[in-house]
């Protein structure tokens, strides 16, 4: 299901910014590929798709630090054992 949506300058802007949350000043019309414009249940569709996009890819990133920060633990741990012994 490709969908394509049109959205206002300033909400591109808002969009590249990180600041996604829709509001009242920012239009955003959203169509899918034939030109039509969506429906509130396939909008609402597409809001709960992108969110859990978001979330996952959040849930990503957090493990990848706490996977680099244990890292960099077990490395510090180890240089201080061979410091100690030497």
């Amino acid at each position: 299901m490709a969908m394509r949506s049109v959205v206002s300058s300033s909400g591109v802007r808002r969009l590249m910014e990180g600041g996604g949350r829709s509001s009242a000043s920012g239009l955003r019309y959203f169509s899918d590929s034939k030109g039509r414009i969506l429906s509130e249940e396939e909008r609402a569709k597409e809001t709960v798709y992108i969110q859990k996009m978001e979330r996952e890819r959040m849930e990503k990133a957090r493990k990848k630090a706490e996977k680099e920060r244990a890292e960099r633990e077990k490395a510090d741990k180890k240089g201080e054992e061979e410091a100690h012994k030497n």
